[in-house]
């Protein structure tokens, strides 16, 4: 996984040429495993707690029941076996997982995520992601992980890849200029090979999701990269955060959730070119006793006193005053008449400082947005809390073992009804909404486009069109469109040309946003890009980052502040009131978050 200072120079100045990857040894101990696992010894206290077994005399006798060993001290008899087992039978292979199923009953994705921050020496890069579905519905998975290997961050054009060294909390960085960035962690990617039929036909182990690869976020201004000549950085509204645009980490070691079966895996990824399956081993059973420890972590308990259905009633500040951004407005709507483009997605930035840490921020917001993709995503440079509904990008091998891509525009809303009867009401009227059914074909079109550039002649489809779906406090209407992905294509690839989604930026897509580089005051940064994984399998799944956060440390100790970005879509015959209203809404609807936070912990 790890690149030398000439590789780094050589894949900067030409991405777009495979790179030599050189390898350093493993990590053993990314945990801090000093403190013994110590599981209590309790007492029987019924019949229940003894087995009975006949004795020489055909008597009765009872003993207390041995307690089972935990998986972090049992040997690992299988686990070699199965190792090697997958080296025999895929001698290309060169990434192997090993992995340890457990009970998930005692463990939450909360309290692991909690541990694991807590126990490592690396305390700036970690995540979390979780998922509820129809607002109601926990989604089958959840997924943590924390100490990354490798870092890729780019602000611009300037790159720069952290290594961890010696498994400290330290990294060697090396710098450079890249005309694409995207490049390098594709590169790097193609060099896996992980043996995927025999991970599938494994009946043990989730191969059909994410359990380990990269990790992070592509802003909104990462499609610059694609369209260099006619989106420049140069042209880009005012950087006044100085957050990357991209970030991602390289997650070796992971812990998912599997909420169905009830239980928690525990993977930690051999890479059969740099380390050995004891350097596996040592991982795994540190990471296994972190996660068995009994000692209480520092995770608060919280009351939830507040009426979560309100809105906040503390007013954040804006990057625009209500009649710039009504002006921006009206000038948006002279681009439309002149034909420049159909739609476009204006949008204004909110900030709130707060006292109320950016994990808490993120537990109050999981109880006032349950959606889809909930994320913390924790960096040296921001945080982000996100509970987006939307997919970006999403490449798998789910159907007959071939690559499709999936687009979701989501356009169109209503807010939840108090019953199922003005639920019924709200949705029927939303369905003949013409305006909102007008934009919403628009931007299937637009994911139509984005999912052709990528996919095999007459494969592009539209499986699900105009479905009404609900969330906590809102309801959308919801396409699906899905093409299979050209053998000499990656997933990378889809995801340049999904960046970024016409629902956040307009139709045609190129013209809006150069437009929105003359309307908008600041630079978007992770807002309107795409925040999620991409899989040593070669899987992706990307969000797109909506009903996002992005939190950085505030000028006092213990202060935070949060940007809350939120837009509107505007065409020919919107009402700039009534838009600049939708933006202010959106962002109540997640500083009710921040509102719950610092009451409840």
């Amino acid at each position: 996984f790890f690149l030398s200072p000439g590789d780094i120079s050589t894949m900067l100045s030409a991405p777009v040429r495979p790179a030599r990857v050189a390898r350093a040894a493993a990590l053993p101990g990314l945990y801090d495993a000093a403190a013994p696992l110590v599981v209590p010894r309790r007492r029987p206290t019924s019949p229940a707690n003894f087995r009975r077994e006949k004795t020489s005399s055909s008597r009765l006798r009872t003993r207390p029941r041995p307690r089972a060993s935990t998986a972090a001290t049992t040997p690992c008899t299988t686990l070699e076996s199965h190792f090697e087992e997958l080296r025999a039978r895929n001698p290309e292979a060169n990434l192997i997982p090993i992995y340890r199923r457990i009970m998930g009953d005692q463990l939450t994705p909360i309290l692991a995520y909690k541990k694991l921050e807590e126990s490592s020496r690396d305390t700036q890069h970690s995540f979390l992601f979780e998922s509820v579905n129809n607002g109601t519905q926990q989604g089958r998975y959840s997924f943590v992980g924390a100490q990354p290997l490798v870092e890729i961050v780019a602000k611009g054009n300037s790159v720069e890849v952290r290594e961890k060294v010696d498994g400290e909390a330290h990294y060697r960085v090396t710098r450079s200029i890249s005309s694409d960035p995207l490049a390098i962690p594709e590169e790097i990617s193609k060099e896996w090979r992980v043996p995927a039929e025999d991970l599938a036909a494994d009946q043990n182990f989730p191969s059909e999701v994410f359990t380990g690869g990269w990790v992070g976020y592509c802003g909104y201004d990462t499609v610059r990269y694609v369209y260099q000549g006619k989106l420049p950085f140069e042209d880009a509204p005012m950087d006044d955060r100085d957050v990357p645009d991209m970030h991602l980490a390289l997650y070796q070691d992971t812990v998912l959730f599997d909420h169905a079966t009830k239980l928690t895996y525990v993977v930690c990824w051999v890479d059969t070119r740099s380390s050995s399956l004891e350097d596996g081993k040592v991982r795994l059973e540190n990471l296994l006793r972190v996660l068995q420890d009994p000692r209480p972590t520092n995770l608060s308990y919280g009351n939830v006193d507040l009426n979560l259905q309100r809105k906040s009633t503390k007013q954040p500040t804006s990057n625009f005053t209500k009649d710039e951004f009504m002006d921006a407005i009206q000038a948006t709507k002279e681009h439309i008449l002149a034909g420049d483009v159909f739609q476009l997605v204006l949008s204004q930035r909110f900030e709130r400082k707060t006292e109320a840490d950016p994990f808490s921020v993120y537990r109050a917001l999981r109880v006032v947005n349950p959606s889809p993709y909930m994320a913390y995503i924790r960096t040296k440079d921001a945080t982000i809390v996100s509970s987006s509904p939307e997919i970006l990008c999403r490449v798998d091998r789910s159907r007959k073992n071939k690559r499709t891509v999936t687009n979701r525009p989501l356009a169109g809303t209503r807010r939840r009804g108090v019953d199922a009867e003005e639920d019924a009401a709200l949705e029927a009227d939303l369905l003949q909404d013409e305006k909102e059914i007008a934009e919403h074909v628009m931007l299937v079109d637009l994911g139509r486009n984005d999912v052709g550039k990528v996919s095999k002649k007459g494969s592009v489809q539209v499986e699900k069109l105009m479905e009404v779906e609900r969330y906590s406090h809102v309801m959308h209407i919801s396409s699906t469109v899905t093409g299979e992905v050209l053998d000499e294509l990656t997933c990378w690839d889809a995801l340049r040309a999904a960046l970024p989604a016409g629902t956040v930026s307009g139709a045609p897509k190129v013209r809006a946003m150069q437009i929105l580089d003359e309307l908008e005051k600041s630079k978007r940064g992770p807002y309107g890009g795409g925040f999620g994984w991409a899989a040593f399998g070669g899987g992706m799944d990307m969000a797109l980052a909506l009903r996002t956060m992005v939190v950085c440390e505030g000028e006092k100790a213990g202060e935070w502040v949060c940007h809350l970005q939120a837009g509107a879509g505007v065409v020919a015959d919107s009402r700039p009131e009534a838009e600049f209203e939708e933006t202010v809404n959106k962002a109540a609807a997640l500083g009710r978050a921040i509102d719950l936070a610092e009451e409840a912990f």
